[in-house]
């Protein structure tokens, strides 16, 4: 009986010694996050953790990190910024593709900001902010992705081969090309910071249930001329289209062209301008 008595004793004893206390994840007394994204984060998939800090304590971020269900989770990103009081400081962190079932657009899953940070000159330790459930910008990026990868099980839509210059326009189309079953309805393609569309028509076509390809006629026009858009040309070559799947909601669908189609797009539209060939 001592015997089972003296083992109990050791294992609890064990198990104590076993079961160190979790860290503490909660954030500094006066700082928050909250998420944007400025137009420049857009190609590049990459969103703005906005800090702020109500105190004077200040604050060094080593790196920090999206996580959320509705997101891929990517490594952490680098900050190696110290923040004093500030009303909002934006760290760059890219953010996964997003996960996106088959079967219909999903919900936006909660998610938090983890950071490596060290208060006041201490040591640094991990630190997890929850963001306000649902955050707008996360379900708008979650429907969008999801909007297009509905679409694209379907068909891939892309730049067409040939383009052609006339009278300060760029001739050429748009072609879908069918990947799945289903009806795909192009109903109408807008233009970039830089470039006019003009489809000859809307809605622009029909990919039929028995056709495997459809190629719709649009036109470009130079959409701005100074120098300065030029070289600030961010979201130039994003075009944006919407297409319905069998009847449905119509979605956006970012079509961008191919680079040797871009280089020539720009030439051409600085020629256009009275600008030179030049880039």
């Amino acid at each position: 009986m001592k015997r089972i008595t003296l083992s109990l004793a050791l294992a609890a004893s064990l198990a104590a010694c076993g079961s160190p206390e979790r860290p503490d994840t909660t954030p500094p007394p006066g700082l928050s996050v909250s998420l944007a994204q400025w137009r420049s984060d857009e190609p590049a998939h990459r969103l703005q953790i906005a800090v702020r800090n109500t105190t004077d304590t200040p604050v060094h971020f080593a790196d920090v990190q999206l996580v959320t269900p509705s997101f891929k989770t990517l490594a952490p990103a680098r900050a190696d910024t110290t923040l004093g009081r500030t009303e909002r400081t934006d760290l760059p962190a890219p953010y996964g593709a997003a996960n996106c079932p088959p079967q219909g657009l999903p919900q936006v899953r909660p998610a938090t900001v983890v950071a490596r940070l060290s208060t006041g000159g201490g040591p640094l330790r991990t630190v997890v902010f929850p963001v306000p459930h649902p955050d707008p910008l996360l379900a708008r990026l979650l429907r969008d992705e999801c909007s297009e990868f509905l679409i694209k099980q379907v068909a891939e839509l892309a730049f067409g081969p040939r383009w052609t210059e006339s009278d300060g326009t760029m001739r050429g189309s748009v072609v879908v090309t069918r990947r799945g079953a289903g009806k795909v309805t192009l109903t109408d393609m807008g233009g970039t910071t830089h470039y006019i569309v003009t489809p000859e028509h809307r809605p622009l076509g029909t990919l039929e249930p028995g056709a495997s390809r459809l190629e719709v006629p649009v036109s470009l026009s130079p959409g701005r001329c100074d120098p300065h858009a030029f070289a600030e040309a961010k979201k130039a070559f994003l075009f944006p289209v919407r297409a319905s799947l069998d009847g449905g909601e119509a979605r956006v669908i970012i079509v961008v062209p191919p680079e040797p189609l871009q280089e020539r797009l720009t030439r051409w539209a600085r020629e256009t301008c009275g600008l030179g060939g030049g880039s």
